[in-house]
């Protein structure tokens, strides 16, 4: 304890305040977490820390150092490395603050390490029931915390909303902000604000209503609370979004499916603070189920999914709203990074929100009343819609895209995963150019033609869709032919001019989040595992680095003693990783490895040895399962299982690959872990509630033909080509 004192001492970490400002925060004099408060987060200070999980409340995620340069980035080394506990999707950008580094991990776990070498200083676990698993679309993540006047504000996987004491980790308080007896999960990165810890939540694939709520940041007292669809059950929650309801209810069908599922709707991520105006905007994300001829009989827009709402943030009051994808049916969600920006459009410097969400349309939004000023594609072959009319500011459909109304196929690019997911974008005002980490994921949609398929699970996904004759093909060579159209792309995009200005073109989607910097660099890690950088203006790679694990999360940088240094994790999941399965040509090929990577420029530290990807392939059971029993057993697992293991039974690297599993050899065995939750402790629920016996049985036998099937193919192809590590 006396040498953590010294140490916190030494750091500058100190609250040495005197008195407080009417903005909640603290007098000149305080330091380290203590010092960030509401105008330190106005400009992010001046590139020494990063205080917020996006720099500053601009969200740009830009920072004014140039020490690491265009001239000199390709002298970056490693100054340390730090090991971390749980090899899934890591999606936090890690903080800095006066030399001491906060970064959380999955579970909802935060670490606190010393920046300038990386000891330990302390670590935080809220013991998240490993059951709420079964409840998380896209993983067990976490993206980070927020800092305020001292403490530390997380959100926690099963919805609590926790204060840290930054100093020591303690717990100053706790509160639920979910009902947990409803699939809710917190993913996302809280936001302070005039003195209120703001947060979301997520959800809407299981069925929930969303909302955004507001706490007192000293005593976690609910302040007011938002919600963004409609009351299904027609009655006034007594909160701020009730009268702005009503109006919102006629936009919705009298009868449908959200009526019992809650609409979706949820703030699963994006949260922004604009100070000049006082506004407060909150993306919003898909409809729950996803088919809006199921959720609302294909009738209205369904406000206020997909959409940025503006809120006024001291009493969450409605102030107003811009839907991007009107009657939302594809997962498109608007939750993905929101950015303030001025820009110089016809003659006039105008305030602005940049958008890059799901749809695939880059959207220019005027902060102060909500209005469209300009979408185009940001990718290559966005086919749901040809444009935006700007007199109205709604899209310009394709009437085939609707599949619920012409009962067809429609593969739509993009899919679910969207042009771009949560993997933050940045922007730079020395280029002038918004980065973004976009997908090629098309996604064929058809509408249910069984009662499954619309039926209501409390468990597993709700889409209201035939998910099972979207899946992809068992035969290898069709597989790998539709898999081919999947790719990755880092997108420089002009804002004013509404094009790329320069494109990089990766071999797989789900690569990480940006930073960019005044030396005139952006920073990007990928999926298949290198850390790079550009250069800002022209796009030309300037020097990476393997790192041997995927990168998901945004970059850091910072000063320690006066040299600039750079931060980030690794570490492979979240939805495409996940779910994907065989359409992730990385499963398999890339290890899951959690750590931190800290660099500097001539940074001498090397990386433990990669470890051996090659998987023994064992003899699984015999396949005795009828073509009838297979094919429901494939119906049954894309409905409750793709979600954690993968489409196609294929692992991913994160959660375990059900086809190499001990546990189907022994059918009993498999009713106590699928059934009755043997592994309910290692995040494996019960299903039993919703799982027969019957059911169970005939997802094993489907897993084991699967098994047989590749296991197969797998000891050929080694045999023949050596390709040792190829488990998809």
């Amino acid at each position: 304890m006396r040498k953590w004192i010294a140490l916190a001492m030494a750091l500058g970490l100190a609250a040495c305040s005197t008195g407080d400002r009417e903005d909640g925060g603290t007098a000149d004099t305080a330091q380290g977490a203590a010092k960030i408060d509401g105008e330190f987060l106005t400009t992010g200070g001046d590139g020494s820390d990063w205080a917020a999980a996006s720099y500053s409340y601009a969200e740009q995620r830009f920072s004014p150092l140039d020490q690491i340069n265009a001239e000199n980035v390709s002298n970056l080394g490693i100054a340390w490395t730090a090991e971390l506990p749980d090899a899934r999707a890591q999606e936090a950008t890690p903080l800095v603050v006066d030399g001491v580094m906060y970064v959380t991990g999955p579970w909802s776990k935060v670490f606190a390490f010393d920046a300038r070498n990386g000891e330990p200083l302390w670590t935080f676990d809220p013991e998240v029931p490993r059951s709420v698993l079964q409840n998380t679309c896209c993983d067990a993540v976490n993206r980070g915390v927020a800092i305020w006047r001292g403490k530390l504000y997380l959100g926690t996987l099963d919805g609590r909303l926790i204060a840290l004491d930054a100093i020591t980790g303690a717990q100053l308080w706790s509160e639920q902000t979910t009902d947990r007896d409803r699939p809710y999960t917190i993913t996302g990165v809280p936001r302070v604000v005039n003195n209120r810890v703001i947060i979301g939540n997520g959800g809407a694939e299981f069925g929930v209503r969303g909302y955004v709520s507001a706490y007192d940041a000293n005593t976690g007292a609910l302040e007011w609370r938002f919600y963004t669809v409609p009351n299904p059950d027609g009655e006034p929650d007594n909160a701020a979004s009730d009268e702005v309801l009503q109006t919102a209810a006629r936009t919705w069908s009298e009868e449908g499916q959200w009526r019992e599922t809650g609409g979706g709707g949820t703030v699963w991520d994006s949260i922004v603070y604009d100070h000049e105006l006082n506004q407060l905007y909150i993306g919003v994300g898909n409809g729950s189920p996803w088919n809006h001829g199921t959720r609302s009989n294909g009738q209205g827009d369904n406000l206020f999914l997909s959409s940025i709402v503006a809120l006024n943030p001291d009493t969450g009051e409605y102030l107003w709203h811009y839907q991007e994808t009107p009657g939302e049916t594809w997962d498109y969600t608007a939750t993905q990074s929101i950015i303030l920006a001025d820009l110089e459009l016809d003659g006039e410097s105008r305030p602005v929100i940049l958008h890059a969400p799901k749809n695939g349309f880059f959207f220019v939004i005027d902060r102060e009343t909500g209005s469209l000023l300009s979408a185009e594609p940001f990718v290559e072959g966005v086919n749901w819609a040809t444009g935006y009319d700007l007199a109205t500011g709604r899209p310009i459909e394709n009437p085939e895209a609707r599949f619920y109304r012409t009962g067809e196929m429609f593969i739509a690019n993009p899919g679910p995963i969207g042009a771009h997911n949560w993997q933050p974008m940045a922007f730079s005002p020395m280029t002038g150019l918004a980065y973004i980490p976009a997908n090629i994921v098309p996604s064929v949609f058809l509408p249910p033609t069984t009662d499954d398929h619309s039926a209501l699970s409390p468990i597993g996904f709700n889409t209201g869709t035939n998910i099972e004759d979207t899946a992809l093909p068992r035969d290898e060579a069709a597989r790998r032919a539709m898999v081919s159209a999947v790719r990755g792309q880092l997108v420089a995009w002009d804002p004013v001019a509404q094009e790329a200005r320069w494109t990089v073109d990766y071999d797989t989607p789900w690569n990480g989040g940006i930073l960019t910097t005044a030396g005139n660099l952006v920073f990007q890690g990928t999926a298949t595992g290198q850390f790079k950088a550009y250069a800002a203006d022209t796009g030309e790679e300037l020097w990476s680095m393997e790192v041997q694990s995927g990168v998901l999360a945004g970059a850091s940088t910072f000063l320690i003693d006066g040299v600039q240094h750079i931060a980030f994790t690794t570490g492979r999941g979240g939805a495409f990783q996940i779910t994907a399965g065989a359409a992730d040509i990385t499963a398999g090929q890339i290890p899951n490895v959690p750590r931190l990577i800290v660099l500097r420029l001539d940074g001498t530290g090397v990386l433990p040895a990669a470890p051996d990807m090659e998987m023994e392939l064992l003899d699984p059971p015999e396949s005795t399962g009828t073509p009838e029993q297979i094919a429901r057993g494939e119906q049954l697992y894309l409905r409750y299982c793709m979600v954690c293991h993968g489409e196609g039974a294929v692992g991913g690297g994160i959660n375990p690959d059900m086809r190499f599993s001990g546990y189907l050899t022994s059918a009993s065995t498999w009713q106590d872990v699928v059934r009755e939750g043997s592994l309910a402790e290692s995040g494996m629920p019960g299903f039993g509630h919703v799982i027969t016996a019957d059911l169970a049985e005939t997802i094993r036998l489907y897993v084991i033909d699967k098994a047989n099937e590749d296991i197969a193919r797998l000891r050929a192809r080694r045999e023949d080509s050596g390709e040792e590590n190829d488990s998809s």
